[in-house]
């Protein structure tokens, strides 16, 4: 029997989904649009070239940090530490680069081992000793925060370097045309490669697959977009090396998710402990495994905020970096309940918290007004959340 035509499938494909309500990222991709339209028929300034640039940077510590969380919250679990945790490695490595005199890139390792480290701690107690995620990371959350007070000292701030390799990674910029376009077109060239290849393995096993017709519309949607932001940011400094390597965690932590046994693990448990448990899932080192992670690139995060300060401080560790990172994962369609979401949903929800910011920091709108908005985006995202989970319970899918 002669199958549909690609296009066709794929468009039914699509109304299917929009009849499930299974919407995807469309909800919180629409949310920015709206978010950006406004703003900018506020303030004409919002969508130029130099603040959307000055977006570009400002979401990356924030950003890794919620890549993380999104770790957590797919177990169906929370890490209230991470921002204590982003502190504790600034502060670790201004304290071994700037007070012992340790060269830098040692400094970071140890500083994101420190991290990882700590995660670990908090994923043992949790998944050995049963103790709750909660309890445990809310305890981690006043434990790193006292020992980042204690390595900043009396002065509660430890500056570094403005030409060093910290500094380098938010004031770095690629400006060249080559390298910018060069960096647009490779990644959309592998996202075909990898498109094509991902097809060709599942139809051999018999598996459905993407339509020829969706993988060249999403090829061109990429291009597109990667084309408009190199043109965008190449029209004030250039493409923030920053913003390059928040793409690059994203991608390589969403191909682990996607692609590894141990990834499909993490999607497993977030399904059900007894299920993944049935399936050969080891629950116990599953859970510590993305403690580990959540708390890796926390620090991560943390140098980041850092390298935008140039200093050490106790600022990421004041609640509201949790906030904003927690609110990052939800908002950009992470499931509070496990088992539903991306990496890619940090991206998107970063991006709206901080065009929200920046938005309000532009029309001069006092900061509690700001978190009453973030507050009202990030109930309906949960709402939205729930209402999904109900619906997908009604289909016998959850």
């Amino acid at each position: 029997m002669k199958g549909r035509p690609p296009l066709e499938e794929y468009f039914g494909t699509v109304r299917r989904r929009l009849h499930e309500r299974d919407l995807g990222p469309l909800p919180v991709l629409l949310a920015l649009a709206v978010t950006w339209a406004v703003f900018q028929g506020l303030n004409d300034k919002f969508l130029s070239p130099r603040n959307l640039s000055v977006l570009s940077v400002d979401i990356v510590g924030t950003g890794m940090i919620a890549v993380g969380i999104v770790f957590v919250l797919l177990i169906g679990e929370i890490d209230l530490s991470v921002g204590s945790l982003a502190g504790l490695a600034g502060a670790m490595f201004a304290a071994l680069n700037v007070n012992l005199g340790m060269p830098e890139w040692l400094a970071v390792v140890i500083a994101v081992l420190g991290g990882a480290a700590a995660g670990s701690v908090q994923g043992l107690f949790f998944a050995k000793i049963g103790v709750p995620a909660f309890v445990v990371t809310l305890a981690g959350l006043l434990a790193w925060n006292g020992l980042m007070l204690y390595l900043l000292g009396t002065e509660s701030t430890i500056n570094f370097s403005e030409d060093g390799l910290v500094a380098m990674l938010t004031s770095h910029y690629f400006s060249t045309a080559v390298v910018t376009y060069g960096v647009a077109v490779l990644g959309t060239v592998a996202y075909l490669l990898v498109s094509f290849h991902d097809r060709r393995r599942r139809g051999a096993a018999g598996m459905p697959h993407r339509a020829v017709s969706e993988i060249w519309a999403r090829t061109a949607l990429l291009a597109a977009t990667a084309f408009a932001v190199v043109y965008v940011l190449g029209r004030f400094e250039g493409l923030p090396l920053a913003l390059l390597i928040f793409i690059g965690v994203i991608v390589a932590t969403d191909l682990f998710l996607r692609r590894t046994p141990y990834g499909r693990q993490v999607l497993a448990l977030g399904g059900g402990v007894e299920a993944a448990r049935r399936a050969g899932v080891h629950v116990a080192r599953v859970r510590i495994a993305v403690f580990v992670a959540s708390g890796g690139l926390a620090a991560i995060g943390g140098l980041f905020v850092a390298s935008r300060l140039t200093s050490a401080s106790s600022v990421p560790g004041s609640g509201m970096l949790l906030i904003n990172a927690v609110a990052a994962a939800i908002i950009g369609g992470t499931s509070l309940f496990g088992g539903r979401g991306s990496t890619w949903s940090a991206l998107l929800g970063v991006l709206i918290i901080q065009s929200i910011a920046s938005g309000m920091a532009l029309l001069g709108v006092e900061p509690p007004v700001q978190f009453m908005i973030t507050g009202g985006v990030l109930l309906a995202a949960v709402v939205f959340d729930s209402l999904a989970r109900r619906a997908a319970e009604s289909r016998g899918r959850v």
